[in-house]
């Protein structure tokens, strides 16, 4: 394994069972994707890195306009929220005690300070991103990762969207606009290269 391959992980965003049809903010897709995601965590749950959006307890807890975002959205407040939703989706959750498993309140996943200071620790210089939804948290995530400089490889046949168009769009914007520092690729390119 080449030493690029060694220094790269494979960050899941979101993949929780409040993104399914059982949850408020269902993405269809994600039956579609979850066994790529699967695949890919399979190949080395190790190297995997899963994030939870967890919202706050009350919407008052709230900070600027999150505070009215979860005004609009109380019933997905914890104080509400049934907590099984907030669990990994099934076979991803099976592996969650030989990967990571970081919690965020925020659509980046780098706005929880523990991911920077893990990929640090272990030399990450690349991630491999999957996860939902493509246009809000995986978009948020991923220009963060390429503000902090690291290789990003977008795994496109495993990442979804509640939005088709912006699904779309987004997965066009990181091919063309943005080509110099995102990657894309799909599930059997990675695992050809990651195994």
């Amino acid at each position: 394994m080449s030493r690029a391959q060694d220094s790269t992980v494979h960050l899941c965003i979101d993949m929780q069972r409040l993104f399914t049809r059982e949850g408020p903010w269902p993405t269809p897709w994600m039956d579609r994707v979850k066994p790529n995601v699967a695949r890919l965590v399979e190949a080395a749950p190790g190297r995997t890195i899963f994030t939870r959006f967890i919202p706050p307890h009350t919407a008052e807890e709230a900070v600027g306009v999150w505070r009215d975002y979860y005004a609009r959205w109380r019933n997905v407040t914890t104080s509400v929220l049934d907590p099984r939703l907030l669990d990994l989706v099934d076979p991803l959750d099976r592996h969650a005690d030989r990967a990571t498993v970081i919690d965020k309140g925020t659509y980046s996943a780098f706005g929880e300070p523990r991911l920077l200071a893990h990929l640090r620790e272990h030399g990450v210089t690349g991630v491999i991103v999957t996860g939902s939804e493509t246009d809000v948290c995986v978009l948020s995530s991923v220009l963060d990762a390429v503000d902090i400089g690291l290789r990003v490889t977008v795994v496109e046949d495993a990442v979804c969207s509640s939005s088709d168009d912006g699904h779309d769009a987004l997965m066009m914007l990181y091919r063309k606009r943005y080509s110099l520092q995102i990657q894309t690729a799909c599930t059997d390119e990675i695992l050809a290269d990651w195994t």
